[in-house]
């Protein structure tokens, strides 16, 4: 249980007779090693992938409730285009160079004490420039969201936002995206 987010990307793939051979795609479904017969390969008009999964990270989840879904936080499939998610890219870029981590107290969950709940406090990292980040990127608590803090777990889930959407948006020389499509942001919890 918790938030768990995905982005899609929906790729044409459709075989038209107009379209010159050398820009066809070929689409084969197999089941273990054998053809699957019950899907025409020839039918399939798109290939949809998950590019990106994140559990929790609220802060990237918030951004795409308030730059995609228009404050509607709702569950649905919303469209993202290839811009939007490199500004997001770009908003991480900035909060890894700009907010560096330190040692510092950390909120690691929470646990049932004779008093109620109670917080679980270790040694870990904190973030320096505090503000940036909450200016950026700001945490959204929620049902099961995780944590708030501007700490490592935050840092963990601005860099993999980086990684997993980074090759999405890389340009060629002329200013086109490498890796176009259709992108969809969903979530659920």
């Amino acid at each position: 249980m918790g938030l768990d987010m995905n982005l899609y990307r929906k790729t044409y793939v459709k075989r038209w007779d107009h379209i010159p051979a050398e820009k066809q795609f070929s689409v084969s479904v197999k089941m273990g090693n054998k053809k699957y017969e019950n899907i025409d390969s020839d039918k399939i008009s798109y290939i949809e992938e998950e590019i990106a999964y994140w559990r929790k990270a609220n802060q990237i989840h918030q951004w795409f409730v308030d730059n995609v879904q228009d404050g509607e936080d709702n569950c649905a499939n919303y469209y993202v285009s290839a811009s939007q998610l490199e500004e997001l890219v770009n908003r991480c870029k900035t909060i890894v160079e700009k907010c560096k981590l330190e040692p510092g107290k950390v909120k690691n969950g929470q646990r049932l004490g004779d008093n109620g709940w109670e917080d679980i406090i270790e040694d870990g990292e904190v973030m320096t420039n505090q503000a940036l980040a909450e200016e950026l990127l700001p945490t959204q608590s929620g049902f099961f969201f995780g944590g708030t803090g501007y700490d490592q777990w935050y840092m963990e889930d601005i860099k993999s936002t980086i990684e997993q959407l980074g090759p999405y948006v890389e340009k060629d020389e002329e200013g086109n995206y490498k890796n176009p499509g259709d992108f969809y942001y969903s979530s659920s919890w």
